[in-house]
């Protein structure tokens, strides 16, 4: 909607670096105003505002030039910080948020809530880095070629979502306490 309604009419890429610029600027502005009325929305905007110039003007030639991985990584820092701005009910907050990521001194790396997360979604992440390669479908294609024919492969399958699907819902079930994301609009 953003880009039919704002930022094409707005002369969208075909225009000089100085008005992508305030294109770019007023369209991630208006995205943060959309998702909600408080300032962490607009700064959010604002923050992918400067990413997409940086990236642009300064960061594509040494981006392009790191391994596949690295990238993968920089971008997964970028979605982070952007979730710690997202998130955040004050400045305040994101700024010991993101101190707090990089283990700035004076700010507690362990609390008792700490522990317990981590106790409790510690094969969280684990998951999320193994799936986020292409490990998965490969072992996925080659299970489901070695027991495509085969009795047991059409009884493990089921069994497997069924076990996923009951996984899911303990940590959904676990973690019972989730506010209305848009409930600060």
């Amino acid at each position: 909607w953003f880009r039919d309604y704002v930022y094409i009419p707005l002369g969208g890429n075909r225009v000089s670096k100085l008005k992508w610029l305030r294109n770019i600027v007023v369209v991630w502005a208006l995205t943060g105003l959309w998702h909600g009325a408080a300032w962490n929305f607009i700064i959010w905007g604002f923050y992918f505002a400067v990413v997409l110039v940086a990236e642009k003007w300064f960061l594509a030639k040494p981006l392009a030039s790191l391994p596949a991985f690295l990238q993968h990584v920089y971008t997964l820092l970028v979605a982070l910080i952007s979730f710690v701005i997202f998130n955040a009910d004050s400045l305040q907050t994101v700024g010991e948020n993101l101190r707090g990521l990089i283990g700035v001194p004076g700010l507690a790396l362990y609390s008792p809530a700490q522990l317990y997360y981590l106790c409790s979604y510690a094969l969280v992440p684990v998951v999320a880095v193994v799936g986020a390669t292409p490990l998965v479908r490969l072992l996925a294609n080659r299970l489901t070629t070695a027991l495509k024919e085969r009795l047991p492969g059409l009884i493990l399958e089921p069994l497997l979502y069924l076990v996923l699907l009951l996984v899911c819902t303990a940590y959904l079930v676990d973690g019972s306490f989730n506010p209305f994301l848009y409930f600060r609009f």
